[in-house]
């Protein structure tokens, strides 16, 4: 993996960004949220998500959220919506209540099996998955509707052919952009992209970030989703568990070149999974290139 320092990537598009946050649960966390927004929202993202809980848990403070960022600020909001819990009415409705607060755009996922089960089971009146999801969201409004996409194989999947059939079948029921789980090793993402490319599949891939703000954390996350730890990423945090300071200028440093390799091979745009913390992803962006208007107004006066 090339340095920061020295890296000469060829890639000229602009760079685009895009955030991802989860609705908290207190008052307090909210108010770190709303910090996070306003700390990132100069850099100009293309969007900002927000998640959406586990069978609709969070269903009102998703769109209480998403609505405000509609409302008090200038960034384009992206609400998830998955199929989890809820039949197709309940879908719909908020669905409908997304549109005609202003978000349109959705981020449309199966969802993760509901608590205690192993694999999902479509409620009785539900969708079937999110594909069912995407085609339903179409017949409601005019949607841009992202969808979720795996470089390494999900622990439930059957295999790559039929994870791109999959795809397939997202972007022919209305899917517009594919947004990828996390991962740690940049040629996992350029040989998943080879294979989407091969297969007929046009549609933007957008690789997706994960900055380490806690190592154990990221273990059980990629444990859920099948991505992979190389050696190398859990040697640069070995020791560090006691010593956030030390961890936070590794995780940017760490985070940060993963990106330059990728914009090396024509990567422009990163989904930044913020888990809510603003300064991490601001220094990475700043890494980058992204700067803020004034930044930028800095840098090419000294240039």
């Amino acid at each position: 993996m090339k340095g920061i320092d020295n890296i000469q990537y060829t890639n000229q598009a602009p760079l685009v960004v895009s955030f991802e946050f989860f609705p908290p649960k207190t008052e307090k966390m909210m108010e770190s949220l709303w910090h996070s927004l306003s700390r990132l929202a100069p850099l100009g993202p293309r969007f900002v998500s927000v998640t959406y809980g586990a069978g609709g848990s969070t269903r009102i403070r998703t769109h209480s959220i998403v609505s405000r960022i509609r409302a008090e600020t200038d960034l384009e909001p992206a609400a998830h919506l998955t199929c989890v819990g809820a039949s197709i009415a309940e879908l719909d409705a908020v669905a409908r209540a997304y549109y005609g607060a202003g978000v349109k755009h959705v981020v449309a996922l199966r969802g993760d099996p509901a608590k205690g089960e192993a694999r999902f089971v479509p409620h009785p009146q539900g969708y079937d998955g999110s594909v069912e999801l995407i085609s339903g969201l179409r017949k409601i409004a005019d949607f841009e509707i992202s969808v979720g996409a795996y470089p390494e194989p999900h622990p439930a999947s059957r295999g790559i052919q039929s994870d791109l059939d999959h795809l397939k079948r997202k972007l022919d029921a209305g899917a517009t952009r594919l947004i990828t789980q996390f991962f740690f090793d940049n040629d996992l993402f350029l040989r998943f992209l080879d294979k989407v490319r091969s297969a007929g599949i046009e549609a933007p891939v957008v690789p997706g970030i994960l900055p380490v703000t806690n190592f154990q954390q990221v273990v059980r996350f990629s444990s859920m989703c099948g991505a992979s730890i190389p050696g190398w990423f859990a040697n640069r945090f070995d020791g560090l568990d006691s010593d956030p300071s030390t961890r936070q200028l590794v995780a940017a440093h760490t985070a940060a070149d993963q990106c330059f390799g990728l914009l090396d091979s024509g990567i422009n745009e990163f989904h930044f999974y913020t888990l809510n913390r603003a300064d991490l992803v601001f220094s990475i962006c700043h890494m980058l290139g992204v700067r803020t208007a004034a930044h930028a107004r800095v840098d090419e006066e000294q240039s």
